[in-house]
Order: C-alpha cells, then structure tokens, then sequence
C-alpha cells in the first residue's frame, strides 16, 4: 500500500506537479534534488527534500530508506547533440541507479517515467501504441535513445523481480513548467515567434492528466507493463491554429519547408555552441519531425481509469498560469 514516496525530478515540470499532487492527497512525499536545483516550480509545495543527484548511488540510498514507492520523474530533456554524454549518463546511468537501489531495499513499487519518445513509429497517422516495437535507431537521436534504453534497465529489474510500471507521456503542457518545455508551444505563438506550420503532427497532453496517470500507474498498474499517458492526436497546423485562438497569435501563415527547418535548427545550434545556451532549435529535434506521430492511450484509459483534457483547455490553463506568474 503506497505512504512513503520518493519522487526525482521534482524540481520539475511533471515532477513539481506529481509531487504536489501526492502531497495534496495525504501522501508523505520525499524529494532527491540537486543542492543547486532550481526550486522556482516547487513553490506553494510542501515535501521533504533530500539532497543528491541519479548518479550517485549512496545518495539514492539515504533518499529512499523508509520509503515503499518510488516515481522516478527525474531525466535531462535535450535534442542538442552536445549534451548527449549528459544525456546518457542521467537518462540511461541513472535509471540503471534506481533500479539496482529499488531492487536492493525490497521498493515495493516503482513507477519510471519514460516518454512516447521510446515508443516506435506505427506509420503516419496510424497510431502506435504500447508494443509498437522501437524503430528510430536511423534517425540518431539521443534522447530518444536514452529513453528507449532507460526502458531496458527497467525492463532488467523487472526480470530481476522488480515490482516496476513504465509510463509514457506525450509532449506535455500545462501548469509549472517554468523551463518552457512543452510551453514553449504556448509562448512562441502568444510572442508570434510561430506564425507558420510544418508537415507531421503529435500528441499533445495536459500535466493534470498525466499526473492521474502517474498515481493510478502506481496504485493498479501491472508489473512489467508500459503505458501511454497521451492527449490528442494533432497535426502540426492544427496545434498552431488551436493555440493561437486561444492565445491571440497567429495562425499558420504558411507551410515551413523540412529544408528551411534545417536550417534554422543549424543556425540555432551555431548560436548555442558560441553562448553555451540551449539552442531554440536543434537538429536532432527536427529529425522525424515531419512524421505524424500519433499515439493511442486506448490501454490506459482501460485499466487505469486514464482520461484527457480537451487541448485548448490545457493551453488556456497553460496561459493563465504563465500570466499570473508574469512569465509571458
């Protein structure tokens, strides 16, 4: 029966808004977080916080002694190829980490936040779901190969008889997202940065239902079983268009060639190596971006009890958010 939870990635998009939720809910929530964490998205949240980083195995240790379920939130989000070490080395190492940890102090359940970035391509248009095997080995992008392999270090400690659940979220929005991820969307229509459109679609889900997801995963999921926490399935144009309704942007003016995208994306990464900044755009985010990457969240909703937010109501909540917090 889950009491005591240990929650990385906390300081967080989903993880400030996953631990808040526990918290509401009873729950005594404890937080691994890095001594210079930005503790911005935590605000207004009340948890205990321990001291230590996913690549530290004694601090995982003293983080989750006394704890029954473990969320293990915590990843580095980036298509820049410079990072790719880093990348590897939290995403893939430090699931390694908690794996090994959980298996050692008998964690009673581990709920491990993958992506939908792991998930294969089922064709354009045609959703995948959760046995659509991994194909984007050819593409060469490094954060979806960090997640794909995470998902094996898992996968082992579930052999191993770890009792462990893997989620997938879509690309999130909402509420807290301080570092503009999945808001990123949101802002760059409202500035009218994007008044253009590209060929390909996503899934767009709002941070609340993935949230729900996380908890219910954890309360009924099945051991050894991945989940698709998704929203709706949109082509491109159509996230523009919704989004700048809401928001007072533009919609899409025109379609943006898959060769004009290189090259902002490469300009952008020119510019990034120079500052030693995250580049607004990256090449390896742009590989496949053409594709409609559409998902089904068929088997979540069944056995979870999963549901979603309409997505103009997640970027209206999105927005508000930024506003009150004087972020946009």
């Amino acid at each position: 029966m889950m009491r005591d939870i240990l929650v990385t990635g906390a300081t967080g998009f989903l993880g400030s808004n996953l631990a808040g939720a526990l918290a509401r809910q009873g729950y005594n929530v404890r937080i691994l977080r890095r001594p210079t964490s930005d503790l911005r998205a935590l605000v207004g949240i009340d948890v205990e916080h321990r001291l230590g980083d996913v690549r530290d195995r004694e601090s995982l240790r003293s983080a989750m002694q006394g704890c029954d379920t473990v969320f293990h939130v915590a990843a580095l989000v980036s298509y820049w190829g410079k990072q790719r070490p880093e990348l590897y080395d939290i995403n893939i190492g430090g699931t390694a980490n908690i794996v090994d940890t959980c298996l050692d102090l008998g964690i009673e359940k581990l709920v491990h936040t993958s992506s939908v970035a792991a998930v294969g391509f089922a064709g354009d248009r045609i959703p995948a779901d959760e046995i659509t095997a991994f194909n984007w080995e050819d593409y060469d992008i490094g954060y979806r190969v960090s997640k794909h392999r995470a998902e094996l270090e898992v996968q082992r400690g579930v052999k191993l008889g770890l009792p462990a659940v893997i989620v997938n979220p879509s690309v999130i929005i909402g509420e807290r997202d301080i570092h503009f991820n999945g808001g990123q969307i949101v802002r760059d229509v409202y500035k009218k940065r994007i008044f253009y459109a590209i060929d390909g679609g996503m899934s767009v889900v709002y941070v609340g239902d993935v949230v729900q997801g996380h908890i219910a995963a954890a309360a009924s999921g099945r051991v050894g079983e991945r989940y698709i926490l998704s929203g709706e399935n949109l082509a491109h144009s159509q996230i523009v268009a919704s989004t700048a309704e809401v928001v007072g942007g533009w919609k899409p003016l025109a379609k943006l060639p898959l060769w004009a995208a290189k090259g902002l994306a490469a300009g952008s990464e020119i510019i990034a190596d120079i500052s030693n900044t995250k580049p607004w755009l990256a090449r390896e985010l742009i590989a496949g971006i053409t594709r409609t990457c559409w998902f089904s969240h068929e088997k979540a909703s069944r056995e979870l009890g999963y549901t979603v937010t309409p997505f103009r109501t997640a970027v209206q909540r999105t927005f508000e958010w930024y506003k009150q917090h004087s972020m946009i």
